[in-house]
């Protein structure tokens, strides 16, 4: 779990961005990324120089499969990321620690230019609400019963979620993101709650993903093998 509280990000000047197929990084999630293409590797090395910011993005369409080394259209949501941890290695390449700080919107994206290989564009924050952590108590306890009273506790990620929500110091806002990214594995479900600016409208969206999944792993019990050991992953 990570604490983005301290990080600030600079919206008046335009951002570096990493497209992949689906959403990536999530406020307070970290995601480890080896940097092999020449266009990131340049990405990292001047976010490095500066902040140590880049955001990452989520392409529209399928376009990009084919387009790929070009710059076919990405979707609109975004999430910036700290680079938190880094290791340049002789060839050139990277493998960083990535930190979601928070969700932004684009605004434009610059034209090409001559002595630059990757993409950047204009963002604009997406509204942070601020909100009392026991107003989201039921939301809490509604998803620690999910997890451990009824068939999601054998999910994978499970128990790692259950420790986050039994410790006081970690947010619920910030638990849901966790577990919207962990848990749900439908891209489209994954980049809605990336779009949606409001909290409790999240949570909602959460919660209603996973009794979907519980419906779902319920109907397939009774075809499951039973004697695998617990943590495998169902999904």
């Amino acid at each position: 779990m990570a604490d983005t509280t301290s990080i600030r990000v600079n919206f008046g000047k335009p951002m570096a961005f990493f497209p992949l197929a689906a959403v990536s990084l999530v406020p307070h999630g970290v995601v480890q990324l080896h940097i092999f293409e020449p266009r990131y590797r340049q990405m990292v090395s001047d976010a490095l120089d500066e902040a140590g910011q880049i955001a990452m993005a989520v392409f529209d369409g399928e376009a990009w499969q084919e387009e790929y080394h070009g710059a076919p259209p990405v979707r609109p949501m975004m999430c910036v990321g700290q680079i938190v941890a880094h290791e340049a290695l002789a060839d050139g390449r990277f493998n960083i620690a990535l930190q979601g700080v928070c969700r932004a919107r684009v605004v434009a994206e610059l034209p090409p230019a001559e002595d630059r290989m990757y993409r950047m564009a204009m963002l604009e924050p997406v509204s942070i609400e601020e909100i009392d952590d026991g107003e989201m108590k039921p939301v809490r306890l509604n998803v620690m019963r999910l997890l451990t009273k009824s068939s999601l506790k054998d999910l994978r990620d499970a128990d790692a979620m259950v420790r986050h929500l039994k410790d006081p110091e970690i947010p619920t806002t910030a638990i849901l993101e966790l577990v919207g990214f962990s848990l749900i594995q439908d891209p489209e479900a994954k980049y809605a709650l990336l779009a949606e600016s409001s909290v409790q409208r999240r949570a909602d969206m959460v919660q209603d993903e996973l009794r979907e999944l519980k419906h779902l792993l319920d109907l397939a019990q009774p075809q499951r093998v039973t004697d695998l050991p617990r943590g495998c992953s169902w999904n």
